[in-house]
């Protein structure tokens, strides 16, 4: 995980200084896992009530620009961000919301074939598939 000697670090590296705000929000994304940022705005104004929206997502997207946390597309709202020290992709459930995380090789397939056919190198750790989750479908079966 990054520290904030490390953040400091890696900030100065690239010309930049540290702000409290930027620690905030790192600390905030690495509190709560996989956050939207206005779930980050939350608990950084838990703390700092006089950060507002705009603050977060400049820091999110220098963030991650910077490789610190990495955003995902889970449905039509708002990015997820979460800290790069994890690698999976993100099954999130239409009916019910739920969003379960599988191991990324469980797509190294579909990744081969990718890149042999059609030259693409895909991501698959910043990848959300939409679908239904095992227990809404297990319902929907009972319920026909």
């Amino acid at each position: 995980m990054e520290t904030a000697r490390g953040l400091r670090k890696t900030l100065h590296d690239r010309g930049m200084r540290m702000t409290p705000q930027r620690q905030l929000v790192l600390d905030a994304v690495r509190s709560l896992g996989h956050a939207t940022p206005e779930q980050i705005c939350q608990r950084v104004q838990e703390t700092a009530p006089t950060v507002n929206i705009t603050t977060i997502y400049r820091t999110l997207d220098l963030l991650d620009r910077l490789g610190l946390v990495r955003h995902t597309h889970l449905g039509h709202g708002a990015p997820s961000y979460s800290v790069d020290e994890h690698q999976h992709v993100h099954l999130v459930c239409h009916a019910c919301g739920r969003i379960d995380e599988i191991p990324c090789e469980l797509l190294d397939p579909l990744v081969g074939t990718l890149r042999e056919r059609d030259g693409f190198e895909l991501d698959a750790s910043h990848l959300a598939l939409s679908g239904t989750c095992r227990d809404c479908l297990k319902q929907e079966q009972e319920t026909e």
